[in-house]
């Protein structure tokens, strides 16, 4: 399937477009959360807290893909709306060259510092064996996962949200199937986890560098001959930020709770946080995967000076986040037992704990679509200021320091309300700014 961005988007034209990248996000999710429940299943809390103890700290480093993904699909779309094809092509491939070149030391220094990395995060005895294992199996493929992610935004930009969704597919079912042999046949315990992962991350990143690499006349991006292009990087990086720095933030926000949930809970606590975490990842994967498809089209509408359409989008937009918060946040209130029961149903205390947990949490899917499709909105409109800001102070500030403050008012419980709290102070903000620079763009 093929779309056009040069054209009026009603409402089931949107919903039609953004489809695949949703299933796409929705699909990585998922086999994303195959490992946790391998493990928690087959070998135990202790290896299962490990997991969710460190992939805060693998994913601060992958995010750079994010940033990359989704700064540089923001303005290959506006050099398309501008009718600059081949400049789009070599921004591409510029883009790839950045990615592999940073990503390669950086998986070196996560393999290297894996120990400080878990003990700096409070791992201990045999949370921390686990920890350091399953960090540096993660820094093998770290530059594919890199590449995996910046991908995600730049099968839309090319026109191929489909051929996104069945990657996603096909790394689900290869880390399906590893688990399967590694961890529960061969009972290789979190190594086989990893591994795993390493097998599907390494399918999702290499595969596109080959599909683009073909020459394909017809297709508007591909890998060509390209010298790098420093204003292009730094535009890319800055227009990126705020994703990137909203994944930093959330795994910052992560590594905090986990801070107060061992002081409060103990590893019970980071066991029920890790499942609130897998089954958050599927539905904010609904709301990211409608972001990742839709800021290419704002990008394109901007650069092509069409402010109706911008206007357009933008009121669908809020329309669709906002019925989806609702929507997700019923399901959620519905699903939390049996959810809880799928990961942790071996343990009755465990297993109360994360539905109590859940139930709090989820509430803040009300909110977080709009939020997170403003700030997505700015970073289309190529000012990665604002939506940088916006992130920053949605996670890094609000839900940073509610996890810590109140706790002190409230117990363990105000833990789980910190999410909520944010969302609400986050939603001032965002409104603020849509406000503020609604004349500017036209939306």
């Amino acid at each position: 399937m093929e779309i056009s961005f040069d054209r009026h988007f009603r409402y089931k034209d949107i919903l039609r477009t953004v489809t695949p990248a949703i299933l796409m996000m929705i699909v990585t999710s998922i086999y994303s959360i195959i490992d946790g429940y391998f493990v928690s299943n087959y070998v135990g809390t202790t290896a299962f807290a490990a997991i969710n103890l460190v992939a805060p700290v693998a994913m601060i480093i992958g995010s750079v893909g994010f940033m990359v993904g989704t700064g540089g699909g923001a303005l290959i779309a506006k050099t398309l709306g501008r009718k600059k094809e081949e400049d789009a092509k070599r921004i591409f491939s510029m883009l790839l060259q950045f990615i592999l070149t940073i990503g390669i030391p950086l998986s070196l220094f996560l393999g290297l510092f894996a120990k400080y990395f878990c003990q700096a995060l409070g791992a201990e005895g045999d949370l921390l064996n686990n920890s350091i294992l399953y960090t540096r199996l993660l820094s093998i493929s770290l530059p594919a996962f890199m590449m995996q992610i910046a991908f995600q935004s730049f099968y839309m930009v090319a026109g191929r949200p489909l051929l996104g969704t069945i990657m996603s597919v096909v790394c689900g079912i290869t880390n399906v199937l590893l688990d399967i042999l590694f961890v529960v046949h061969l009972q290789m315990g979190i190594e086989g986890a990893g591994i795993a992962t390493i097998g599907a991350e390494l399918i999702g990143g290499l595969f596109p560098i080959y599909y683009f690499s073909k020459q394909r006349d017809h297709s508007s991006l591909k890998i060509v001959r390209t010298k790098w292009v420093w204003r292009y990087i730094a535009k890319t990086c800055i227009n990126g930020s705020s994703e990137y720095v909203g994944n930093i933030a959330f795994s910052i926000v992560c590594i905090c709770y986990n801070i107060q949930l061992i002081k409060f809970l103990g590893e019970s606590g980071i066991a029920a946080y890790g499942i609130i975490m897998y089954v958050g990842f599927i539905f904010a994967a609904i709301i990211e995967g409608y972001n990742i498809a839709i800021t290419p089209i704002i990008g394109y509408q901007y650069g092509a000076d069409n402010r109706k359409e911008l206007h357009s989008i933008f009121k669908k937009s809020i329309v669709i986040m906002s019925i989806l918060g609702i929507t997700l946040t019923f399901l959620s209130e519905l699903t939390s037992h049996p959810l809880a029961v799928i990961f942790v149903g071996y343990d009755a205390n465990l297993t109360e704990l994360s539905t109590h947990a859940f139930r709090i949490y989820m509430l803040s899917f009300v909110l977080c679509g709009v939020n997170l499709f403003i700030s997505t909105l700015f970073t289309g409109l190529n000012n990665g200021g604002i939506s940088a800001f916006i992130a920053i102070v949605r996670s890094l500030v609000f839900e940073t320091g509610a996890v810590f403050l109140l706790p002190l008012l409230f117990g363990a419980s105000g833990i789980w309300y910190a999410v909520n709290v944010a969302e609400v102070l986050s939603f001032c903000v965002a409104l603020f700014f849509v406000r503020k620079y609604r004349r500017r763009y036209g939306y």
